[in-house]
């Protein structure tokens, strides 16, 4: 599975954690930076991550920023993603089972780095479970659909 990673500097660290770990692991991983911590705009580093995974060119997005919300935000705003907002396991899991979501946002600031690679590992190893949710889903993409005009 290939997956695209961002961050801003805010989120750096974390990113380069979940980098390594996703490597160990046996996951392709298309890092859209940032690779410093001079501060910058986290829209810079979403936003490609973003419509990579839209795209299809990645199955899975991982964004990490301060809190996580600025780049679940960014995120959001792209047709074909659900970004989300997880600093929990139970949050990871039933957002992939019931939402079918395709990018994590996470908090550096927010999320210790053990646990972090946890909610990561629970994401990108959950399946969407479908069903009643398919239907669910379909109506979240008619929304998008009318708004991204």
């Amino acid at each position: 599975m290939k997956i695209a990673i961002a961050a801003d500097h805010g989120g750096l660290n974390l990113k380069n954690e979940i980098k390594n770990y996703l490597k160990a692991n046996g996951y392709e991983v298309v890092d859209f930076g940032t690779d410093s911590t001079e501060s910058c705009d986290y829209p810079d580093y979403a936003l490609p991550a973003a419509e990579a995974v839209a795209r299809g060119e990645c199955q899975m997005g991982i964004l990490v920023c301060s809190t996580g919300i600025g780049v679940s935000i960014v995120a959001n705003k792209v047709p074909g993603v659900r970004c989300a907002h997880c600093h929990d396991t139970y949050c990871a899991e039933f957002t992939r089972l019931h939402n079918d979501a395709n990018m994590l946002a996470l908090g550096e600031r927010v999320v210790g780095t053990g646990y972090a690679l946890k909610i990561v590992e629970i994401f990108l190893k959950t399946e969407f479970e479908g069903g009643r949710h398919r239907r669910r889903v379909d109506k979240i993409t008619a929304v998008e659909k009318k708004y991204s005009k």
